[in-house]
């Protein structure tokens, strides 16, 4: 458990009041796994060790050890799901919404686990960090990743807290598929999985986006084949490979109820090219860009888009039937109205395979204006589902002789 006391406010310090609903202060801790003659075998064929893994916790571990849940970040996520590091954050994890005393993954309840991903910048071992064997940041050497690399490492995770088997594996996005490949790959390592706003493959829409986006990085006079500083780098190629994502994450209707066709700093047109911010989209796009250069890693960009494009569970197992008719876990699947990155589409694939596999499947498509990201935003419709879902699966289980 990683909650920490508060500490006292002094005189110098501004108070700070955590939410009652809040896990409260946390702390990102490292392990490191695959060392020595146990590297990770990837999918490649290349072998990587060893692996530091960053990771949270949220709530208790029982005696039992099965209550864990595994939550699975998106594309540009990290281990900080919920609470605070300090007094001084501008936010609370990135799904602080949805985890926390009485919250739709119950930390009353619940032993939360987040980890940042293989090949991540949020302190999971990743083209930035040091080769061992060198001495110098790994950059372009970093081997090619997959999403059953991502979650050998996870599983890994889980195996060195104790845990045989999780209660639930929840993901939206990059961490449904995820969730996917545990399900295929460690199909007795857990009871429930969520895959919200996901799919057992990207589209070639989708891989056509990254595409793009990682043309606009490796094009970048600044990218250096990879080998850039860590204080340099290609800074403009990598918020236009963001600026380019974030379209993909929202909706028509959603810029247009946000934005429209209003203008940032004036009632009237400039007719001006050099004048790069006119309208209140373009202002807001320039600004997820800038923001995301500041967190984000350009060579970590390109290897989980990478991964994302490559993942492709029927092709793999000859059929999502097979892929996903080993496990017995039950299975919640989400979709969202205006989600055109991952459509509903994709996944009644998923139900209608579930469904041929014989398995316990539960799916919904919620109505949401927000696009991708709604499974980021909306928690109410969310909460009602997952949170009894969960509270069903832990009785199931509690009931059998597991």
């Amino acid at each position: 458990m990683s909650t920490e006391s508060i500490p006292k406010p002094t005189d110098e310090q501004p108070v700070f009041e955590l939410p009652p609903d809040s896990v409260g202060m946390v702390e990102t801790q490292t392990v490191t796994l695959f060392e020595s003659s146990e590297k990770l075998r990837l999918a490649s064929g290349r072998e990587l060790g060893p692996i530091t893994v960053a990771y949270e916790t949220y709530g208790s571990l029982n005696s039992d050890r099965n209550n864990a849940v595994f939550v699975c970040h998106a594309l540009t996520g990290d281990a900080h799901a919920a609470g605070w590091h300090s007094g001084e954050d501008r936010k609370p994890g990135w799904w602080d919404a949805f985890i926390g005393p009485g919250k739709m993954l119950d930390t009353d309840r619940y032993f939360v686990i987040c980890a940042n991903v293989l090949g991540g910048c949020m302190g999971t071992t990743g083209p930035g960090c040091l080769n061992p064997e060198t001495g110098e940041r790994y950059s372009s050497d970093f081997p090619v990743i997959t999403i059953e690399d991502i979650v050998d490492v996870h599983a890994a995770l889980v195996t060195h807290l104790g845990i045989d088997r999780l209660l639930a594996v929840v993901g939206g996005s990059l961490g449904g598929m995820q969730v996917l490949e545990w399900a295929a790959r460690y199909p007795d390592r857990l009871n429930a999985a969520v895959v919200l706003a996901s799919a057992a493959h990207l589209s070639a829409q989708g891989i056509a986006f990254n595409t793009v986006g990682r043309r606009a990085i490796v094009s970048d006079p600044e990218f250096h084949s990879g080998r850039y500083t860590p204080e340099e780098g290609p800074r403009y190629g990598l918020a236009v490979a963001r600026m380019l994502a974030h379209i993909t994450y929202l909706s028509e209707a959603s810029i247009e109820m946000k934005f429209g066709r209003r203008l940032q700093h004036s009632d009237k047109l400039a007719y001006d090219l050099g004048k790069e911010t006119e309208f209140q989209i373009e202002s807001y796009l320039h600004y997820q860009g800038e923001r995301f250069v500041e967190r984000f890693d350009a060579n970590s960009y390109l290897y989980l888009t990478k991964a994302m494009d490559y993942f492709n569970l029927a092709d793999r197992h000859g059929s999502l039937e097979a892929a996903l008719g080993n496990t017995d876990a039950r299975f919640l699947v989400v979709s969202y109205t205006t989600d055109w990155l991952f459509p509903t589409d994709q996944s009644r694939e998923l139900v209608s395979a579930l469904l041929k596999a014989r398995r316990h499947v539960s799916f919904i498509e919620l109505s949401s204006p927000y696009g991708h990201d709604a499974f980021l935003i909306e928690n109410e419709p969310l909460e009602r589902l997952v949170q009894p879902f969960l509270d069903q699966t832990y009785q199931s289980f509690l009931n059998s002789d597991r």
